[in-house]
C-alpha cells in the first residue's frame, strides 16, 4: 500500500493543481472566454472535464486528506495538459505510482544526434517493443543496415529469429534470443496497449518454431548489461560489452551501445 502523503504534500498537491489550471486558455476548451477574476479555468470546469464532482476536486486542491485514484489523476492530468515531467510530478505528490509509459513514443532530436554523435561506438535507440527506431553507421556496419529494412522489420526479436546474418554473425545466439524473449516478456506485463506485442508474438510464433517453443517459458529480465561475443565476416572475431541506457525522462526507451572489450583495462585483467 503507498504511503499517504503528508500535510505538507498535500498542499504541494493542491497548488501544483492550481498553477496548472491557471495557465489553461478556456477557448482552447471551448469555453466562454468572457471576465473572469482569476486567469485560466475554474475549478468546476476542470471537474467537469474530468468527470469528477466539483466538491471533490476543490478539496483536492485545497490539500485535504483524500487520495486520488490511479485513473482520476490521469484525467487530471489530460485536463491541465501536464506533459511527462509534469504528470510525474503530479503522480509523486500524490504519492501513486506513475503509470508505464506508451510505447510508440518517437525519439528526440537531442536523442537522435547523441546516438550519432557517439559514432564509432555502434548505438541504436530501441522502445519497448524493441522496435529500433534511431541508429548510427558503425551499428549499421556490425549487423545490417537498417535504413534498408522497412519500419516494421526493424525490431530486435524479429531480426534475431527471421535475419538469418544475426544467427551467424551472434556466438551466442540462442543465448541473446532468450535474452531478449524474457526481457519482451517484462515489457509486455508493463504495457497499457499489449496489441503491439500480441501481434509480433503471433507472427514469430508461425514463422519460427525456436520462438514458439521458447515464448511458453515464464522466466522474465532486463536486458541492461552483458557480454555479446561477435563473429563478423570482414572484422573477424569481436568481443563487445552491451549496455542499455534509460534516457531521463523516457521509461519506454533504451540506448543500446555495443563497447569494445579490447580496451587498455581489458589487457590488464
Amino acid at each position: 500500500m503507498a504511503k499517504r502523503p503528508s500535510i505538507e504534500q498535500r498542499r504541494e498537491f493542491g497548488n501544483f493543481l492550481s498553477s496548472r489550471r491557471a495557465r489553461l486558455d478556456p477557448k482552447d476548451f471551448g469555453l466562454p472566454e468572457g471576465p473572469r477574476r482569476t486567469p485560466g479555468l475554474r475549478r468546476e470546469e476542470v471537474a467537469a472535464l474530468a468527470g469528477v464532482s466539483v466538491s471533490w476536486y476543490t478539496w483536492l486542491e485545497q490539500g485535504r486528506d483524500i487520495q486520488p485514484s490511479p485513473d482520476a489523476l490521469q484525467r487530471i492530468s489530460k485536463v491541465l495538459k501536464l506533459d511527462r515531467v509534469e504528470s510525474a510530478h503530479l503522480y509523486a505528490l500524490s504519492s501513486l505510482e506513475v503509470p508505464a509509459a506508451a510505447t510508440g513514443g518517437g525519439v528526440t532530436a537531442g536523442l537522435e544526434m547523441l546516438v550519432q554523435a557517439i559514432n564509432p561506438i555502434p548505438a541504436y535507440v530501441r522502445n519497448a517493443r524493441l522496435d529500433i527506431l534511431a541508429w548510427n553507421d558503425a551499428i549499421a556496419e556490425l549487423f545490417v543496415d537498417y535504413g534498408s529494412l522497412q519500419p516494421h522489420e526493424r525490431n530486435t526479436l524479429r531480426l534475431l529469429f527471421l535475419y538469418i546474418p544475426y544467427r551467424t554473425i551472434i556466438l551466442d545466439w540462442e543465448q541473446m534470443a532468450r535474452g531478449m524473449i524474457s526481457a519482451f516478456r517484462a515489457s509486455r506485463a508493463l504495457a497499457q496497449d499489449k496489441a503491439p506485442f500480441d501481434s509480433l508474438i503471433e507472427e514469430l510464433s508461425g514463422l519460427s518454431p525456436e520462438f514458439k517453443e521458447w515464448w511458453q517459458d515464464t522466466e522474465v529480465k532486463g536486458f541492461e548489461e552483458g557480454r555479446k561475443r561477435l563473429l563478423h565476416p570482414i572484422s573477424g572475431h569481436i568481443d563487445f560489452t552491451y549496455v542499455a541506457l534509460t534516457p531521463e525522462g523516457r521509461p519506454d526507451l533504451s540506448l543500446v551501445t555495443y563497447i569494445p572489450r579490447h580496451t587498455a583495462y581489458d589487457s590488464r585483467s
